[in-house]
């Protein structure tokens, strides 16, 4: 009896050590972190932000490979695919993680598919038109579409995207007859913006602001609650009228369901330093994002409070699932 009291305490020292020793080890080669957007845009350039900043801390380079298409379906499916082992990481955001639920009526991948872990920071939008347009207002943006039925469109970086639900909900409350068409991200998206192939959009501050600040695009509106501290200037669409463009989306990092605990554990640490250090504040708020870094468990519970009330956004904006 002694022996086999003996034994089972061994085991149990066994499985309370395995997982420990198994995320000393991690990583022991490249971590991968997957970008479902094209170069150019606030997740590119956030994600490239971080890979510079982990890869001395976790001893092992971070590559960031840019998985392009259907609004981060490819991306994020890719991960999916991915063996749950440590390496493979996909940067996320509410509109592919949380709308796309209610954007698709198939879609190759849920939540349940993935490991929260953590929130990198909240991500406003701005309602953006060239400056060679003379619009400075969003009266002066509705004045502009209503002279030009039919002429005017706004871009989007995907159907049923955060971009594309605070664009059409706006149009749709003002009852404006222009034109959606969606691109394969927010660079491209602005780009034509500003060549005069689109007439407004509504972005993150990563892609829009240096052309804001360089006087290439006038900032109209902003989503959420208050006003964006790099640009406390312009008012939020509630100040102006419009309250139901007040939700505040978010970007994140997620892992195939199945990886150990202790490695999730230690990734979210890791970004959190990153992310809440004086120098990471500045740049990740420059790059677009009130920057937080979560725990991983608060990082659940923020997907599970949001998911539902983008449903209720979606469905408000009158897309239909594609």
């Amino acid at each position: 009896m002694l022996h086999i009291t003996r034994w089972l305490a061994l085991v149990t020292l066994a499985l309370i050590t395995a997982t420990p020793a198994f995320a000393q080890a991690w990583p022991n080669r490249p971590v991968k972190l997957i970008v479902p957007y094209p170069p150019g845009g606030q997740t590119d350039i956030v994600s490239r932000y971080l890979a510079e900043k982990l890869g001395p801390v976790l001893g092992q380079p971070v590559i960031v490979e840019n998985r392009v298409g259907a609004n981060g379906i490819v991306g994020i499916t890719a991960a999916k695919q991915s063996a749950p082992d440590g390496y493979t990481f996909v940067y996320i955001n509410s509109s592919n993680y949380c709308i796309n639920m209610f954007a698709y009526t198939k879609l190759p991948y849920s939540q349940d598919d993935f490991e929260p872990v953590t929130q990198l920071g909240e991500a406003a939008l701005g309602l953006v038109v060239a400056s060679s347009t003379g619009i400075k207002t969003l009266p002066d943006y509705i004045a502009y579409v209503k002279k030009n039925v039919g002429k005017t469109t706004y871009g989007s970086f995907g159907v049923g995207s955060s971009s594309h639900l605070y664009a059409e909900t706006f149009t749709q409350l003002n009852k404006l007859d222009t034109v959606h068409v969606a691109y394969k991200g927010a660079g491209p998206a602005i780009q034509d913006v500003m060549a005069g192939m689109a007439t407004m959009g509504v972005h993150d501050f990563a892609t829009t602001g240096p052309f804001i600040n360089g006087g290439r695009l006038n900032l109209l509106a902003v989503t959420g609650t208050q006003r964006w501290p790099t640009f406390p200037d312009a008012p939020t669409f509630a100040e102006q009228g419009f309250p139901a463009l007040d939700l505040v989306g978010w970007n994140g990092i997620v892992t195939p369901k199945g990886v150990p605990q202790a490695i999730v554990d230690r990734m979210s640490l890791e970004i959190q330093k990153v992310i809440q250090s004086p120098e990471g504040k500045k740049r990740i708020l420059e790059l677009g994002l009130l920057p937080t870094g979560t725990t991983a468990k608060e990082f659940v519970n923020i997907v599970k409070k949001d998911t539902p009330r983008w449903g209720e956004v979606f469905k408000a904006s009158g897309v239909k699932p594609e």
